[in-house]
């Protein structure tokens, strides 16, 4: 099993659950989140003044899959998420070690 995460656009999200959705990922968490990368926040003008904005909006996609369906996954992601801009965001992919349904005690691939 393997856990996705991937930081994006917020606008983008309803673009990435579609193509998400036409390969079958039955499910994920999102999550609005704040932070900054090689970018270090942005200025803004509000009412003729300026001010830094050091954490940026973000939205956080969270999907844990079969191992095999990675590749997928990630090419879904980064083809409905890209605008070619700064700030575009990443992608993560990290080992599962155990998945359990609280609500059956069904364990693996199964409680997914």
């Amino acid at each position: 099993m393997k856990k996705i995460t991937a930081i994006i656009k917020p606008h983008k999200l309803d673009e990435v659950r579609a193509a998400l959705s036409e390969i079958n990922v039955a499910g994920m968490t999102v999550t609005e989140v704040k932070g900054f990368g090689r970018q270090k926040g942005h200025l803004e003008l509000y009412r003729g003044a300026e001010y830094s904005i050091e954490f940026v909006l973000k939205t956080k996609i969270e999907i844990v899959i079969e191992a095999t369906r990675v590749d997928a996954v990630v090419e879904a992601i980064m083809q409905s998420a890209r605008t070619n801009k700064i700030g575009d965001g990443k992608i993560f992919v990290t080992n599962v070690e155990q998945t359990v349904r609280i609500r059956t005690g069904e364990e693996g691939v199964e409680a997914v």
